[in-house]
């Protein structure tokens, strides 16, 4: 028997009919095609997931659909606004901090809400503050220099790390 939410995602109203057992990512994914939010593990120890719920980091693998009613979700494809990136999305370009790019969104969706509780972040607060977000590609460092960088460009207000080089120049 399908239960009827109705929350916030990205900014828009949305109201669906979820089956009770429906997870989150699933509800994001399929009904709502937001892909950027990937399915990793299943079991909330790798952070592909992550998603903010009312501005904070959850993984959205181990959290019902329902259980998201009146809630504002925001995911990956929420951050970036007018087609600019967000500061942490500009980071990660422009660090490689990436390599195939599955565990970016939930990094970046991590990195931003890290940012908001720890506005200034050293490499190790980055280090043990990432603990939930697994990379199988990378040795992290260009990760954690994304994050830094991503988070100094949050602080300056700057759209882009290449903006916020632009400013000081």
């Amino acid at each position: 028997m399908a239960i009827s939410i109705s929350l916030t995602v990205n900014g828009a109203p949305v109201t669906a009919n979820v089956e009770p057992n429906t997870l989150l990512v699933q509800f994001l994914r399929d009904q709502l095609r937001l892909t950027g939010t990937h399915i990793g593990c299943d079991t909330a120890q790798c952070g592909a997931c992550t998603v903010h719920l009312n501005g904070r980091a959850i993984k959205s693998c181990n959290m019902l659909a329902a259980q998201a009613d009146s809630a504002d979700i925001t995911t990956i494809e929420g951050l970036s606004k007018n087609g600019e990136l967000h500061p942490m999305q500009a980071a990660f370009k422009d660090c490689h901090g990436l390599q195939c790019g599955f565990c970016t969104p939930g990094m970046v969706m991590s990195a931003t809400a890290l940012v908001a509780t720890h506005p200034q972040l050293s490499e190790a607060d980055v280090r043990a503050q990432l603990d939930g977000n697994l990379c199988r590609c990378t040795g992290y460092h260009n990760i954690v220099k994304a994050i830094v960088e991503g988070a100094a460009a949050m602080q300056s207000g700057a759209g882009s790390t290449q903006n916020a080089a632009k400013a000081t120049a």
